[in-house]
């Protein structure tokens, strides 16, 4: 990606004084000349109060803005990916096992053991089969108390929500024309905080000022990785990772999430990486497995998960 360099040049005046202190400075066209924001120098204390943060991501169809923001997953609806599913019936793949009911399992028990567990539920002064009966019921109980447990703890979990609307994500090419989407009060998924009404009062486009980790440069991952180990930047590859995780999740791209999943290639490739930016004896043994990793494998990985995010963008002016 990369945007383009600034260049300051200077405008040679006619007239050797000064301008006033207390003057506006001119330009060639006799205009009032705007300092230049640096990246990340904006005012922040909208976003920090509101929760919500301005996002840039760069794809090979090009750069746009949009939002993020970070709630427990149980206050959030996730985004309604139907629509976008049967236009594109690829999208709708899910890797899903599925559970016949009315298939009974034949368990077959031994006479020996039989006798062992009559004789432990006479001494218990119980019918045979009962005391095994409430051991399986109690181990039942606990089962759906450690589910409860797990999603009460998965309800607490903050996850990403984007600027999406129907499964697609809505990427600005100005942050006038962001500025202009979330003023608008059209629908979108980021409607649901209670802290949008106040961003759509108070965000102007100079607020649309993204820090440089909140900036994603997708369409270099693939190339950067075609050159081979020694030419891997870590961290372009450790946002990016980031960036596709969190966007994957937000827009319900299910084989995006499992390429990128504990125990597999890319993941191996992101806490190689990590290893190496942490330095020591670990940057040492991180380097090493970043040489077991194939470069075209990962590249071609990547080049898959770059595809099917640009594949569900919706690009606005």
């Amino acid at each position: 990606m990369g945007n383009p360099t600034h260049t300051e040049v200077s405008v040679a005046r006619q007239s050797p004084q000064r301008p006033d202190a207390d003057e506006p400075e001119l330009d060639a066209t006799d205009g009032p000349v705007e300092p230049e924001v640096e990246r990340g120098s904006a005012d922040r204390s909208l976003w920090d109060e509101l929760r919500i943060e301005p996002v840039e991501i760069a794809l090979p169809a090009g750069t746009g803005f949009t939002l993020r923001a970070y709630r427990p997953a149980r206050d959030l609806t996730p985004t309604d990916v139907t629509e976008r599913d049967e236009d594109d019936p690829f999208l709708a793949r899910r890797q899903v096992v599925e559970t016949e009911d009315g298939e009974d399992e034949e368990v077959v028990i031994l006479d020996e053991e039989f006798a062992a567990l009559s004789a432990e539920d006479e001494e218990d002064g119980r019918p045979a089969g009962r005391k095994h009966a409430a051991e399986d019921e109690d181990e039942e109980s606990e089962a759906k108390d450690e589910d409860e447990d797990e999603q009460d703890a998965a309800g607490d979990e903050e996850v990403p929500v984007f600027l999406t609307h129907k499964g697609r994500l809505l990427l600005f090419k100005t942050p006038e024309a962001l500025v202009s989407f979330i003023r608008s009060g059209a629908p979108n998924d980021m409607s649901q905080l209670d802290s949008w009404n106040e961003l759509s009062e108070r965000v102007e486009p100079a607020d649309i000022a993204p820090l440089d980790e909140d900036t994603y440069e997708l369409d270099l991952v693939v190339e950067n990785l075609r050159g081979g180990h020694d030419t891997w930047d870590p961290t372009l590859l450790i946002e990016a990772g980031e960036a596709a995780r969190d966007l994957s999740y937000a827009l319900q791209l299910p084989a995006v999430l499992d390429m990128l999943s504990a125990g597999s290639s890319l993941d191996d490739l992101d806490e190689a990486l990590r290893a190496t930016v942490n330095g020591g004896i670990g940057g040492f043994l991180g380097r090493r497995r970043l040489k077991k990793i194939g470069a075209q494998t990962a590249s071609l990985g990547w080049r898959t998960i770059v595809g099917k995010i640009s594949a569900v963008v919706d690009w606005r002016d």
